[in-house]
């Protein structure tokens, strides 16, 4: 298949109109008219990402976060952003993200998350608009199938996405009392803070928290479980894999990155 003939798959379940207006989703390096046998799937568009796609000969890299965010007024081997995308180019490798239009769009990783965590009567935390009639936004927020304590809460989270760690924040908040009501935004966050507290969540399910940011949520009565940036967001590629198998030809081949989390605790 083409490169163009994939986009327009991958735009029928994320359309780049559900991103943010910050945000640079979309093609950013490489042929729209190369011809692909072989994608790999990544969270981050990193060194071991570049690498591993052409050592195995990809054809594509697809990631959730762009390498591109800002204004690029140069692209040489002078910084790591540059270096990546000379090799990306030189190898001929079509390099195609999908971040927040993936985050907010229906069926996509606010669902996914709230799924897994086994929200019921679900709604967007900031909603963006409809899409086919369906109300999409950063994040859900909804009332656990299972209510349960605090400390009880994260531990669910640590299993259910395989994480060797969580930072709670006003965890003596719901110590012995069970929490039912709850919100979260895979990813960074701490700006949907506000966003939480207004839909009631006993309980905000994210990442990138920092210390003010923490305290001052257990402050207001909502305990705070910080998976990291990578730990909730990591299902990007489980989805999209199974997702592309069943859309695309049987010899287009979908390889993935191993899950390896980017922090440790010492």
């Amino acid at each position: 298949m083409k490169c163009r003939e994939i986009i327009e798959i991958l735009e029928t379940l994320a359309p780049k109109s559900c991103a943010c207006d910050w945000d640079n989703p979309g093609l950013l390096a490489g042929r729209m008219d190369k011809d692909v046998k072989k994608i790999l799937l990544t969270l981050d568009a990193d060194d071991a990402a570049v690498e591993r796609a052409k050592e195995i000969g990809a054809d594509m890299l697809l990631s959730h976060h762009p390498l591109i965010f800002k204004p690029v007024k140069h692209v040489s081997d002078e910084d790591f952003i540059g270096r990546r995308l000379v090799s990306l180019i030189q190898a001929d490798v079509s390099y195609y993200a999908m971040h927040t239009n993936f985050d907010s769009a229906p069926g996509c990783m606010a669902d996914i998350v709230a799924d897994r965590l086994n929200f019921v009567d679900q709604k967007p935390l900031e909603l963006m608009g409809e899409l086919s009639g369906t109300a999409y936004g950063i994040g859900k927020t909804g009332t656990l199938k299972k209510p349960m304590t605090g400390p009880e809460l994260a531990r669910e989270v640590k299993n259910r996405f395989g994480l060797p760690f969580v930072t709670v924040y006003g965890s003596e908040l719901y110590e012995n009392e069970p929490v039912t009501r709850a919100a979260t935004c895979p990813g960074a966050g701490g700006s949907e803070i506000r966003e939480a507290l207004r839909a009631g969540a006993q309980v905000f399910i994210t990442g990138d928290i920092s210390h003010h940011e923490g305290i001052d949520a257990a402050a207001q009565g909502m305990m705070i479980i910080d998976a990291g940036h990578y730990g909730l967001e990591h299902v990007f590629m489980d989805f999209m894999e199974g997702f592309l198998r069943d859309k695309l030809p049987e010899e287009v081949a979908i390889k993935k990155m191993a899950v390896k989390f980017p922090a440790v605790v010492i």
